[in-house]
C-alpha cells in the first residue's frame, strides 16, 4: 500500500500527461493541423540530438530557480508570485557586476553570480516585511513589486546600463564573468551545475534541517507550529529570503550563463514571463525541489521542441504555445487541488 501511495503521484502526473495531449490534439485538429506530426516534432526536437538535449536543458535552468520561490512559499504557507520582479533584479545585479567591474576570471563568475542572487533577495525583503510586520497579504504585495520591479529594471537597463551604439541590450557580461558552454554548438553552460546545486541545498534545506523542518510545519500545520514554539516571523522571512535568492539566481542565469546574448535585452525579453512559468512547473513538481528539476526539465522539452513545432510541422506559434499551456495547467491540477483542500480544511 505504501509503495502504492508513493507511486500515486507518477499515475497522477502521466494521466494528466495523457488528459493533455488529447486535448491539444483535439485543439489542433479543430484549427486544421496534424497532431501526430506536430508531436513528432516536438519529440525529435527535444531528443533529435545531444545539442538538442542540451538545448532542452538550458531551458530548464531559469524554471527550476523560479519553481523554488514558489515552492518554498507554499511549503512556509505562503502564496508567493514575486519571483518574476526578483528575477529582473537578479538579473540587473549581474548586468551590473559581470558588464562594468573587471576582476579576475573565477572570481568574477562567483561575483555577478552572488550580485543576481543578492538583488532578488534584497526585491523579496519588503514584501517580506510587509507581510510579517503590518499583515499585507503577498499575493497583492509581489503583484506590484512585479510591476515596480519591470519598470524599473527597464529603466536601469536603459538609461544606466545600455551598451553604447545599442540601446536595444544592456552591455554584455565580459568574458572572465561568463559560465563556460559544455558543449560547443549549445547554449547549456555550467551554470546549470550551480542551478542543480541550490535546488539539492533546498532540499536539504528542507528536509535534513531543523529550521527547514520549522519551515514546513508552519505551512501545513501553523497551529502545532505555534505551539511548538516555532516562530512563524522568522519561518516567513527565510522563506522570502531563500525564493528571492533563487529567483536572483535565474535572472542570473540569463545573463552571464545564456549565450548569445550575454546581456540583459531593454524589452526584458530574454527573462520576461519565466517567473510566472515557475509557479506552473513548481506545481508539476508538487512543490518539491527535486520535482521542480523534473518539472523544469519537461517545460524545457515543450519550448525547445515547440520550436520544432513551429518549423517542421507549420503549427503557428501561438497554437505551440497554448497547447504547452494546456499541457502545463493540465500537470498542475492534481497539486493545485491538494493546495485547495489542504486550505479548506484549515
Amino acid at each position: 500500500m505504501r509503495l502504492l501511495r508513493g507511486l500515486r503521484p507518477i499515475f497522477e502526473s502521466l494521466l494528466a500527461i495523457i488528459v493533455g495531449l488529447i486535448v491539444g490534439s483535439i485543439l489542433m485538429m479543430v484549427f486544421g493541423y496534424h497532431p501526430l506530426r506536430a508531436y513528432a516534432a516536438l519529440f525529435r526536437g527535444t531528443f533529435g540530438s545531444p545539442v538538442d538535449v542540451l538545448e532542452t536543458l538550458a531551458f530548464a535552468v531559469p524554471i527550476m530557480l523560479t519553481a523554488i520561490t514558489f515552492a518554498l512559499g507554499v511549503r512556509s504557507g505562503l502564496f508567493n508570485i514575486g519571483a518574476e520582479g526578483q528575477m529582473y533584479l537578479g538579473a540587473i545585479g549581474a548586468v551590473a557586476v559581470a558588464g562594468l567591474i573587471q576582476l579576475p576570471p573565477v572570481i568574477h563568475v562567483l561575483a555577478a553570480t552572488l550580485a543576481g542572487m543578492v538583488a532578488g533577495a534584497l526585491w523579496s525583503l519588503i514584501p517580506a516585511i510587509l507581510k510579517i510586520w503590518r499583515g499585507v497579504h503577498e499575493v497583492i504585495s509581489t503583484i506590484m513589486f512585479n510591476w515596480i520591479a519591470y519598470h524599473f529594471s527597464i529603466y536601469l537597463a536603459i538609461y544606466y546600463l545600455a551598451q553604447p551604439g545599442r540601446a536595444e541590450r544592456t552591455v554584455p557580461a565580459l568574458p572572465t564573468a561568463r559560465y563556460p558552454v559544455i558543449v560547443e554548438g549549445a547554449t547549456l553552460t555550467l551554470v546549470f551545475v550551480v542551478a542543480l546545486a541550490f535546488c539539492f541545498f533546498i532540499y536539504f534545506y528542507l528536509w535534513g534541517t531543523r529550521s527547514g523542518y520549522e519551515l514546513r510545519l508552519v505551512g501545513e500545520n501553523p497551529h502545532a507550529a505555534r505551539y511548538a514554539g516555532v516562530s512563524a516571523r522568522k519561518v516567513l522571512f527565510i522563506s522570502f529570503l531563500l525564493g528571492g535568492m533563487a529567483a536572483g539566481l535565474a535572472g542570473a542565469s540569463q545573463i552571464i550563463g545564456r549565450p548569445p546574448a550575454w546581456s540583459l535585452y531593454a524589452t526584458l525579453g530574454n527573462v520576461i514571463s519565466l517567473g510566472f512559468d515557475g509557479i506552473g512547473v513548481a506545481l508539476i513538481g508538487r512543490n518539491h525541489p527535486l520535482g521542480g528539476i523534473l518539472a523544469a526539465i519537461l517545460y524545457g522539452t515543450l519550448q525547445h521542441g515547440g520550436r520544432y513545432m513551429e518549423y517542421h510541422a507549420g503549427v503557428d506559434s501561438e497554437m505551440v504555445r497554448a497547447i504547452n499551456g494546456i499541457i502545463i495547467v493540465a500537470l498542475s491540477i492534481p497539486e493545485l487541488w491538494a493546495i485547495i483542500r489542504r486550505r479548506l480544511k484549515r
